[in-house]
């Protein structure tokens, strides 16, 4: 009982230490400032402009946050051995109240959330998982991949990880929020909104199962929220860019156009290039981009954003692809997006099966870099490292990749308070970049880009090991640099 007695002075040195790291880091003339504005009254005419709620900043101690961290919980521990209860960072399973929107397979589609009470702040993340676009390669997903298909043999708990960690060593700005994962049963890059057909064979309800999750949400404490993300990835990413708009729409109205829609789309951003060599097109692996699109919105009954319907009118397959529906989405959308997406070399046919790519792979590969680059160009805020990998927000390496000297986290939050800062009228924070993209011109000369192993060994590969591995001339490469070989080298080593 002694152990009970002393939970409220392990919770108030857990509020002092909080206390000192933001004092630290708000320490100062112009930062002292700031702290005082936010301090200051709600004006009675923006209702919540000037108290959004951000959690404390983290950023001045990242180096040594995870020791920080680690030695509260274990005090807190020690001192509470008493309690059975144990925090909760679970999320729970919840189906739609609307029974008639559904899985590809009629069975009920739902959500899993975690409630975070006091929090003005929701976090909706779509689930990616590829698709299918027409009968035959849809019943090939079912047998395969049902759980992308069916919620039947959905667990009652999902933990979160990455942007929907709890825990804020992992996720230092968004672990208070309310987060909510939506599973990916739908397979039309939650596009879709036709019921279930002889012909079909399957239901594609993606953008109605968003509508309906916001809806059912609305009741369990998003009707008094602030600031609503959208977040996905992959097929969720592209679904992000679909229907952030739709929702910010929805809510207004059913009376909610206070609350602050924004989007994150993680790995959604392809392009609808030209393959490096053409195949027959039998599913969505091996087919071009455009054409799965083409033949997947009839069947999928897709519906797309608005103004860009208008802009490509008949030609609406062009709103899957993100240079191109970017310009007509009104909600604010931070994007992230791989420079050396695996997906995207997977659809263009670039195979790295563990053999050395050839002069012409390894062309393409970079020429894709420079592509998606100039596609990015103009997207205000975004994270795109010179990385070969897909996906990254809910991966708890997230915290770890940068690019500039800037982690994806700590971006987010610049764009979070450059958000806040211009509904009230105010200059963006000073050294908080959110336009960050890679310059270096091949897949992992970001020395921060996730560890690759090797496919046969499984060990790990430092730059040079994989560079070697995908046929990189280092000897080429150096003269077409006009550079020493060895300098070369050493840049690579060091991720220059």
């Amino acid at each position: 009982m002694r152990a009970l007695r002393m939970v409220p002075s392990v919770l108030l040195l857990v509020l002092v230490l909080s206390g000192a790291l933001y004092a630290r880091r708000f320490r100062g003339g112009r930062n002292s400032q700031q702290q005082q504005q936010r301090r200051a009254p709600p004006s009675p005419t923006h209702r919540g402009d000037t108290t959004e709620s951000f959690p404390l900043d983290f950023t001045a101690v990242e180096d040594n946050m995870d020791n920080f961290m680690t030695q509260v919980k274990n005090l807190a521990q020690s001192l509470y051995p008493c309690s059975a209860q144990k925090l909760d960072h679970d999320m729970k399973l919840n189906f739609l109240l609307n029974t008639s929107v559904t899985c590809n397979d009629g069975s009920p589609a739902g959500y899993y959330l975690k409630e975070s009470r006091g929090s003005k702040r929701w976090l909706i993340f779509l689930e990616g998982g590829w698709y299918c676009f027409n009968k035959e390669n849809c019943e090939s997903r079912y047998e395969t991949m049902r759980r992308l298909m069916s919620s039947s043999k959905w667990p009652q708990t999902k933990r979160g990880a990455g942007i929907l960690s709890p825990l804020p060593e992992e996720n230092p700005h968004w672990w208070n929020a309310n987060m909510v994962f939506v599973p990916y049963c739908s397979s039309d890059v939650w596009s879709g909104a036709a019921a279930k057909t002889e012909q079909s064979g399957y239901a594609f309800m993606g953008s109605l199962i968003i509508q309906e999750v916001v809806k059912d949400l609305l009741s369990k404490g998003l009707d008094t929220a602030r600031v609503l993300l959208l977040a996905g990835s992959s097929a969720g990413g592209t679904g992000v860019l679909l229907n952030v708009d739709r929702v910010s729409e929805l809510l207004g109205e059913l009376g909610y156009a206070a609350i602050q829609v924004r989007g994150l789309s993680d790995s959604g951003w392809f392009l609808d290039n030209k393959q490096y060599h053409c195949t027959d097109c039998v599913d969505a692996a091996n087919c071009t981009p455009t054409e799965t699109i083409k033949r997947g919105i009839k069947y999928w009954g897709s519906v797309v954003p608005e103004r860009c319907k208008e802009t490509h009118e008949g030609e609406e397959w062009n709103c899957f692809f993100g240079y191109r529906v970017f310009p007509s989405i009104k909600s604010p959308v931070f994007v992230v997006q791989w420079l050396f997406d695996e997906a995207q070399l997977t659809v263009d046919n670039i195979q790295l099966t563990g053999q050395p790519v050839q002069e012409g792979q390894w062309r393409y590969i970079q020429n894709l870099g420079i592509e998606l680059r100039n596609t990015l160009k103009d997207v205000p805020a975004m994270f795109a490292p010179a990385c070969l990998s897909h996906e990254v927000i809910t991966r708890s390496y997230w915290i770890d990749v940068q690019v500039k000297g800037t982690s994806l986290p700590r971006a987010l939050h610049c764009w979070d308070r450059s958000l806040h800062d211009s509904r009230n009228n105010k200059a963006p924070p000073k050294a908080c970049p959110v336009h960050l993209i890679d310059n270096c011109p091949w897949p992992h000369c970001n020395p921060t880009c996730p560890t690759i192993r090797d496919q046969f060994t499984g060990q790990e590969m430092n730059v040079i090991q994989f560079l070697m591995h995908m046929g990189f001339d280092v000897q080429k490469m150096a003269q077409q640099q006009g550079m020493d070989p060895s300098k070369l080298l050493g840049m690579l080593s060091s991720g220059s």
